[in-house]
């Protein structure tokens, strides 16, 4: 009797060992368990998008706001298409004049989008909204005469910085260095 309650809670601490491995592998590998965050999309077109990934993190300023959605070859174009899944309390926030770049954290590490945000106005955020604008004279686009829309689910971000492939780059300095 006294070893068949042993067995039941070796059985017992087993099972919870395998449960929290697998809650870590998941968390390593950003995948969850359960229903994310609400998201909204956005997509942009790049020359080159190197060793960028599904998955990969969009951060603004090292924060992580989102993930690389899917990546595909836009058929008319035949260009590397990027759609992100960013989190909701940042729809409407962001100007359509925002910079999105492929960057490499360290020397030969992972790839992931680094947005270079410009904030959008008060009006173009409550227009986004679908609220009712009323024009404000201080309003920074107004005074420079530049109409900005705030970024929702669907845009397309047309600023956009391709990787530095490392290889490419070494061969450029070689070829300019064998010319002289």
């Amino acid at each position: 009797m006294n070893s068949r309650k042993i067995e039941i809670l070796v059985g017992v601490f087993v099972f919870l060992g395998i449960a929290a491995f697998t809650m870590l592998a998941l968390k390593v590998a950003n995948a969850g368990i359960g229903g994310s965050n609400e998201t909204f999309g956005l997509h942009a077109k790049f020359d080159n998008i190197g060793s960028l990934k599904v998955r990969a993190p969009i951060k603004v300023g090292g924060v992580v706001i989102g993930r690389v959605d899917g990546i595909y070859v836009d058929p008319v174009e035949f260009v590397p298409v990027v759609n992100m899944a960013i989190d909701k309390q940042y729809e409407c926030k962001f100007a359509d004049t925002t910079n999105v770049s492929i960057l490499t954290s360290g020397i030969l590490g992972e790839q992931y989008l680094g947005l270079s945000p410009v904030i959008a106005s008060n009006s173009s955020q409550q227009a986004c909204l679908g609220h009712e604008v009323k024009q404000e004279s201080d309003d920074l686009d107004s005074l420079f005469g530049v109409e900005s829309k705030a970024l929702k689910n669907g845009d397309r971000v047309t600023d956009t910085k391709s990787a530095l492939v490392l290889e490419e780059l070494i061969g450029q300095f070689l070829f300019n260095q064998g010319g002289e």
